[in-house]
C-alpha cells in the first residue's frame, strides 16, 4: 500500500507503534512463517492449525459461533471456529484469529473475524487479512512469475491449494512482476451496485496509488452476485482514472446478503513492458562476479564453522586466504548461540566483498533441514543495507539449497523481498550445463 492511510483504530496504533502498520504485520507474520518452516512445517495445503500450536494457542469447534473468534482465556488467549463453513474458509478463518493474537491487546476483548463493523474495524481486519494470507500460502509457496494469468484461471488454480480466493489473490500480488492491483471490496450500505474497498494489495511493478480508491456509482463488481462469478471490463476509479478490471464472487462478511469481490486492477494502458525485472540468473563462476563497481558475493555458513566450509566457500577460502582469516577471527568471537542471523563482510579483490550469511545451524547428515530461514531473512536484511548503503550489487549461488537442504522457491521469494524489491541488483549464478559424455545417445 504505496499511499498513506488514516490509521485510527486503537489496536493498530499499539501494535505498529511508529512503524507502518502494513509493513510491520507482515513482517511480524513472515517471521512466525520462518520459525514454523524451521520447525518442519510443510505444505501445500499448509495447515494453521500448526502456526497456533507453535504460538501455544488452543483451537477447538463451536458451532455456535459466526465463523471464527479469539476469547481471552486465562491470560492467553483461545480460538474458536465454526466447522460446518467450507474448508477453505475454515482454514483461512483460523490463520486470520491468529493474526490477532500477534496484537498486543488481543487478550482485552473478543474478536471476532469480519470485525464488529465500528468504524474503523476495517483497519485491524485488513491487517489480520493479510498476515492471514501471510500464514496459509507463506514465502516460497507459489513461484514467482511475470504475469497474472485471467481470473478464472487462477480460481482454479489455487484449488490445488486448498485456500481461499481472499489468501490465494493476495498471494499472486505478491509474487507478479507486471503492474496490478489486487482489490477487495465489499457492498456499500443499502445495497444496489455500489462498492466500497475493503483494501488493496500492489504488485511489485505497481505505482500508482492504492489507497482511498473509489469505484464508480454503477461498478461491475456488482456483476459478481454469487461465489465464484466473474465479471470482466474497464471503468473510471478514482483517483487511477481509466483500469481494466478482472472480478470474482467471495463469500460476504457474516450477516451480508452479497458476497465481497475481488478484484485484480490494472492500468488500461499497462504492457508487459512494465513489469520489473525478477531476480537475474545467469551460468558462470559467482566468485567472479559479473559487472563493476562494488560487488557483495554471498555464500551461506553453518553455525559451527571455524573457517568457511563446503561448496563456494571451501573454494573461496582458497582464492582469498586473506579473507577468510578476517572470518575466523570475527567468528571466534561471537558465541555460538548468538551466531545465526550474523553476516561477516570480508573485503577480497577488485571491489569484490564476501559476505558470510550465517543461517545453517550445523552441518553433517540430519533428518531435517539445517537452513534457518529465519536467520537467513535477517542475513539478507542485512546485506540490503550494505549494498545500498555502497551501491553495491549483490551476488549468490541458489542460497541454502545444498547440504543446508533449504527450498530455492521459499529462499528465492526472500531474496526479492530484501534485495530486488528494494532496488537492489541481485543475480543469481548456476554452474555451466555439462556437456554430454560421449555415452550420450547422439539421437536422444
Amino acid at each position: 500500500m504505496t499511499q498513506a492511510i488514516n490509521w485510527t483504530n486503537l489496536s493498530v496504533l499499539r501494535f505498529a507503534g511508529n512503524e507502518d502498520p502494513v509493513a510491520k504485520v507482515e513482517q511480524t507474520a513472515r517471521t512466525c512463517v520462518l520459525k514454523a518452516l524451521d520447525a518442519g512445517w510443510s505444505g501445500p495445503p499448509f495447515n494453521p492449525l500448526f502456526l497456533a500450536d507453535q504460538l501455544r494457542i488452543p483451537v477447538e469447534a463451536n458451532a455456535q459461533v459466526r465463523d471464527a473468534r479469539a476469547v481471552p482465556d486465562n491470560g492467553g488467549v483461545r480460538i474458536q471456529f465454526n466447522p460446518t463453513q467450507p474448508r477453505e474458509r475454515v482454514r483461512f478463518s483460523i490463520a486470520h484469529e491468529v493474526a490477532h493474537a500477534l496484537f498486543p491487546d488481543v487478550t482485552e476483548a473478543v474478536r471476532n473475524r469480519g470485525g464488529d463493523r465500528g468504524p474503523d474495524d476495517w483497519q485491524l481486519e485488513m491487517l489480520c487479512n493479510i498476515a492471514a494470507a501471510e500464514f496459509i500460502m507463506p514465502v516460497g509457496s507459489m513461484a514467482l512469475r511475470e504475469q497474472a494469468p485471467p481470473i478464472e484461471t487462477l480460481m482454479a488454480e489455487r484449488r490445488k491449494f486448498d485456500v481461499s480466493a481472499e489468501a490465494f489473490l493476495i498471494r499472486v500480488a505478491k509474487v507478479v512482476s507486471e503492474p496490478l492491483l489486487v482489490v477487495f471490496a465489499s457492498p456499500r450500505d443499502g445495497g444496489g451496485r455500489r462498492y466500497r474497498v475493503d483494501y488493496a494489495i500492489p504488485s511489485r511493478g505497481w505505482e500508482l496509488a492504492s489507497s482511498g480508491l473509489v469505484p464508480p456509482a454503477e461498478t461491475l463488481m456488482a456483476d459478481c452476485t454469487a461465489i465464484g462469478h466473474t465479471a470482466h471490463g474497464s471503468e473510471v476509479w478514482e483517483p487511477l482514472g481509466d483500469v481494466v478490471l478482472q472480478c470474482v464472487g467471495i463469500p460476504g462478511y457474516p450477516g451480508s446478503s452479497l458476497p465481497r469481490v475481488a478484484c485484480i486492477v490494472r492500468p488500461r494502458h499497462s504492457t508487459p513492458h512494465d513489469a520489473r525485472p525478477l531476480l537475474q540468473h545467469v551460468h558462470g563462476d559467482v566468485l567472479q562476479p559479473k559487472g563493476g563497481g562494488r560487488r557483495i558475493v554471498c555464500m551461506m555458513v553453518n553455525d559451527a564453522a571455524r573457517r568457511w566450509g563446503g561448496g563456494i566457500a571451501r573454494i573461496a577460502a582458497t582464492r582469498f586466504p586473506g579473507a577468510e582469516a578476517a572470518f575466523a577471527e570475527w567468528l571466534s568471537s561471537s558465541p555460538r548461540d548468538q551466531r545465526l542471523g550474523l553476516v561477516h563482510f570480508s573485503p577480497a579483490s577488485g571491489g569484490v566483498t564476501l559476505a558470510s550469511l550465517v543461517a545453517q545451524h550445523g552441518y553433517g547428515s540430519s533428518d531435517k533441514p539445517r537452513i534457518r530461514y529465519a536467520a537467513l531473512g535477517r542475513c539478507l536484511d542485512t546485506v540490503g543495507d550494505e549494498a545500498l548503503a555502497t551501491e553495491a550489487s549483490v551476488h549468490m549461488p541458489r542460497l541454502g539449497t545444498g547440504g543446508a537442504g533449504g527450498d530455492w522457491q521459499v529462499v528465492e521469494q526472500m531474496v526479492n523481498d530484501a534485495l530486488v524489491a528494494r532496488g537492489v541488483r541481485t543475480i543469481v549464478y548456476d554452474p555451466p550445463p555439462r556437456r554430454a559424455g560421449a555415452e550420450a545417445d547422439l539421437f536422444a
